[in-house]
């Protein structure tokens, strides 16, 4: 376990990692009331915040962005095993600095995450959503830094900065659209559906059935709300999934491209090169 504490101006950056070969449960707190957003890299952890008056679970953490409000009676659990590591950033800012923020970011907290600022219990979940490839983009470079020094502080800044400016572009972009509750569950269930089977995922016409949505509606929605089209999400999810097990040493380069689905190790490899930037041969 592994957890580095930084603060920029009035954040306190919290960057966690774990891995297990057991299943081992990390709990922290904070040390005051604060707001904070949390979002998790390649793992997928059981996520739980107990506090005196219930307790939050999650079981689907992987690319998740979270918002919540917690005061020094919430304690936080993460469930760690051996195929779901813990990989997750914290930016969080004691209720107390809001209106000491920077460059409008305390406005911004006060518009979008109003239940937040004016909480009415111990924990209050804000909201939540999963990440935009972008995002991820940016998850995924911080955990694997390979900078140092001063150099490395400058680009830690930068890209928390980024991570935070894309989160608040999505709540603008949230705000704006009406979908039903209902819907947006529905849309949410075709990613699980689509990282559940890597190797052979449902076609649209499938998933429309599955969820009750018109594959039109479908398309559509799934765009509007994450950002990129069905299949591309599929695309990124499988690339993604190679890298870690290529990285981890889990599975050859040939092994990777099978389990996530490319029966072609030319295809694969340049799609993995269009994504990353480079080969999968090339991990070290």
């Amino acid at each position: 376990m592994t957890r580095d504490i930084i603060d920029i101006n009035d954040f306190t950056i919290l960057v966690e990692t774990a891995n297990s070969d057991e299943t081992i449960q990390d709990s922290c707190c904070f040390d005051e009331p604060v707001i904070a957003v949390a979002f998790y890299g390649s793992g997928n952890v059981d996520l739980e915040f107990e506090y005196p008056t219930a307790s939050k679970h999650y079981n689907y953490t992987k690319g998740l962005a979270l918002s919540f409000y917690s005061d020094e009676k919430v304690m936080c659990h993460h469930t760690v095993t051996k195929d779901c590591p813990l990989e997750c950033i914290v930016i969080a800012t004691a209720t107390r600095n809001l209106h000491k923020l920077p460059n409008q970011e305390g406005e911004l907290f006060s518009e979008l995450l109003e239940q937040l600022v004016k909480p009415k219990d111990h924990y209050v979940e804000g909201p939540c959503f999963f990440m935009t490839p972008e995002m991820l983009k940016i998850v995924n470079g911080i955990f694997n830094m390979k900078y140092e020094g001063k150099a490395r502080m400058m680009f830690f800044r930068s890209q928390i900065t980024a991570l935070l400016s894309h989160f608040f572009g999505q709540l603008a972009l949230h705000k704006s659209k009406s979908f039903k509750t209902h819907d947006r569950s529905r849309l949410e269930e075709v990613k699980q559906i689509l990282a559940q089977n890597l190797d052979n995922p449902p076609s649209l016409s499938e998933l429309s059935k599955i969820i009750g949505l018109n594959t039109t509606k479908l398309k559509k929605e799934f765009k509007e709300v994450f950002g990129v089209p069905v299949f591309k999400y599929l695309q990124n999810e499988r690339l993604t999934t190679a890298h870690e097990m290529i990285s981890s040493k889990s599975a050859t380069v040939q092994e990777a491209a099978w389990h996530v689905g490319y029966d072609s190790l030319s295809s694969f490899s340049n799609a993995f090169a269009n994504k990353f930037g480079y080969r999968p041969s090339q991990i070290k």
